[in-house]
């Protein structure tokens, strides 16, 4: 883990998981021009994830590294001590971290797929908003972003069912979480993806994923990672300062 020696001062400190590539990494970049310090949160591929820090820094923001399994408690409070330790209070977190699994029929997948999609993007978001909530409950504000996906309402059947429940499990949290910490100054809200080329959909099988979905997508194409890193940016600034609770929809008419 590194940081460079950019002068703190009154910079928001947002927490980025699963930031080493695809969405996470774009939404770094993003949050970097608008003024934050990054702690980006990675599971494996520490090479991609200094890739995109010097990318963070190239923007003239500070950034840390910190390899981290969310659905692990020890390492989330670890991401979160190290992010305070070395760039200041927790104003912002992104829950991006999340896993599929190969795609195919529920009836056709393993316990040990199912456990770990629900591991990491069910008890992975809960405990990285619990501790979120604990840190910026303190200071009487900060904004939580989650990564949902259009999925948890189009169920995607034949794909991954189990992993657009988890989604579900997602906006529920959002809903509810904003209803809980709305006293304490917390904003908490979502951004559900469709379609977006990253090469989320080569890890689960399919490289042409993306591509063959785009006769059922209204605007006629896919989205891009950019896209969403800045709905989720508008999210966590002042200019959505009344906004919680709310799950945005970023899925080309989907």
């Amino acid at each position: 883990m590194s940081v460079n020696s950019t002068t703190a001062s009154s910079r928001p400190v947002t927490v980025v998981t699963g930031g080493s590539r695809g969405i996470g990494a774009a939404t770094c970049v993003r949050l970097a021009s608008e003024g934050h310090d990054l702690a980006l949160g990675f599971v494996s591929d520490a090479e991609a994830a200094e890739r995109t820090a010097a990318a963070v820094r190239a923007a003239g923001a500070r950034c840390v590294t910190v390899r981290v399994d969310t659905s692990v408690e020890a390492d989330v409070e670890r991401l979160f001590d190290t992010a305070a330790a070395q760039l200041g209070p927790v104003t912002g977190l992104v829950n991006n971290a999340g896993v599929t699994g190969p795609l195919g029929r529920l009836v056709d997948t393993s316990a040990r797929t199912l456990r770990q999609v629900l591991d990491v993007n069910v008890l992975g978001y809960l405990l990285c908003c619990r501790r979120a909530a604990k840190d910026m409950a303190a200071t009487g504000s900060g904004a939580i972003v989650n990564v949902s996906s259009a999925a948890a309402t189009l169920g995607s059947p034949g794909d991954f069912v189990h992993y657009a429940a988890t989604k579900g499990a997602t906006d529920t949290l959002t809903i509810g979480l904003s209803k809980e910490l709305g006293a304490d100054g917390i904003r908490v809200n979502a951004v559900a993806p469709g379609m977006i080329d990253t090469d989320m959909h080569t890890t689960a099988g399919d490289p042409g994923r993306a591509d063959a979905a785009v006769p059922g997508i209204p605007l006629g194409r896919v989205g891009a990672a950019p896209e969403i890193a800045a709905a989720i940016a508008w999210l966590l600034s002042p200019e959505a300062s009344y906004v919680t609770g709310a799950v945005l929809r970023v899925a080309g008419g989907r």
